[in-house]
């Protein structure tokens, strides 16, 4: 079977053309800026879920209505939904992010799977969510390009890694035990990607991966998904390291890791999450010495403090990311959890100049 095409070739393009020029910047915490809106539930139903059901929108067999299960399901704290209900806040946080100046911004989608929705029996939404978030992070990326053709600005559609995991038990008396199958995953990736794509992303990224066999999972359901459509959209993949061990939390090395979903030939491999820059660092350098493919950082702003907030400043965040660029290690850089427009600001300027890593040839890595 011929290679499938890329669905928008002339981005592909100017993507690869800015990579080899310099290191790209990618957007910071979704969640994080949300917070500071100090939205209640009725920010979050919107006028379409202010009776508790979705009535545009019930699949078949489920007829939704006052007396369904959602109807009296909180919805507070689900950020994704705030697409639909509060699109001006998401909106708004795009264009601070890009005025930030980001090359890159990631959709409000990271629970946008069928899986992961139904913690709030929205799980019918999946597609739409995801469609719907890369609107309208493709609108802001063309407002930004529109006031400054110079800088192209591009849209990555998030997979998150859904709330279970493929490969170990949750039950500790039933080791064989699993919540979840990969039939199950692939479904919901592909569902997810598929409203990624319909949306206008220029690139899909499965991240926060703590779990490979997950990743796995998302990886063949992209791939279904652009043999739907009969043309693919460059794939980033990126890992969380869990604590200290160096380890994602299904018992992997960062090596392993790659060599896993090496077959994928993703555009970037990287890590994000979990960690503060500082403790990435050994990590990203085996990424860095063992990939040929570009590689990409975006942690938190240090470990979650006492109170849940983050306490790296902006600074401090770009002291470190800076001290990764000049050690020739990035492609692509920039924050996850506790990151703000501020921290991307001083990352852009840390990195700005420095050249990004050299991609070595598959015989340089083995």
């Amino acid at each position: 079977m011929p290679a499938l095409p890329w669905l928008r070739p002339d981005r592909v393009a100017t993507l690869e053309a800015l990579l080899r020029e310099r290191i790209l910047v990618l957007d910071g915490a979704m969640g994080t800026m949300i917070q500071r809106h100090g939205l209640e539930e009725a920010d979050y139903r919107g006028e379409r879920f202010a009776q508790g059901y979705d009535a545009l929108a019930a699949p078949d067999g489920h007829a939704h209505g006052p007396g369904c299960g959602c109807a009296g399901h909180d919805q507070k704290g689900n950020n994704d939904l705030l697409t639909l209900t509060r699109p001006d806040v998401i909106r708004a946080i795009h264009a601070a992010y890009l005025d930030a100046g980001a090359d890159l911004v990631e959709t409000n989608t990271f629970n946008s799977t069928a899986i992961s929705l139904a913690d709030y029996r929205l799980e019918h939404l999946a597609r739409e969510l995801n469609r719907e978030g890369a609107r309208l992070a493709r609108a802001a990326c063309d407002a930004a390009e529109a006031a400054d053709p110079s800088r192209p600005r591009f849209v990555v559609g998030v997979l998150g890694p859904t709330n279970r995991t493929a490969s170990i038990s949750p039950d500790v008396n039933r080791p064989g035990f699993r919540a979840i199958s990969f039939d199950e995953l692939a479904a919901a990736y592909r569902e997810a990607a598929v409203g990624l794509i319909e949306g206008g992303a220029d690139v899909l990224m499965v991240e926060t991966v703590f779990d490979t066999l997950n990743a796995k999972a998302a990886v063949f359901a992209i791939e279904d998904a652009f043999e739907a459509c009969g043309a693919r959209l460059p794939v980033m993949i990126s890992g969380t390291i869990t604590d200290a061990s160096g380890r994602t939390l299904s018992g992997q090395t960062v090596e392993a890791f790659w060599y896993s979903l090496r077959h994928a030939q993703p555009l970037a491999i990287g890590l994000n999450c979990a960690l503060g820059a500082k403790d990435l660092r050994a990590h990203v350098d085996t990424l860095a010495r063992v990939a040929d493919t570009h590689v990409s950082c975006h942690p938190n702003a240090g470990l979650p403090n006492a109170f849940g907030g983050y306490d790296e400043t902006p600074q401090d965040m770009a002291q470190v990311l800076g001290e990764f660029a000049r050690a020739g290690l990035l492609n692509f850089v920039g924050g996850c959890c506790g990151t703000t427009p501020a921290h991307i600001a001083a990352v852009a300027q840390a990195v700005r100049g420095v050249p990004p890593r050299a991609v070595p040839s598959l015989a340089d890595v083995g």
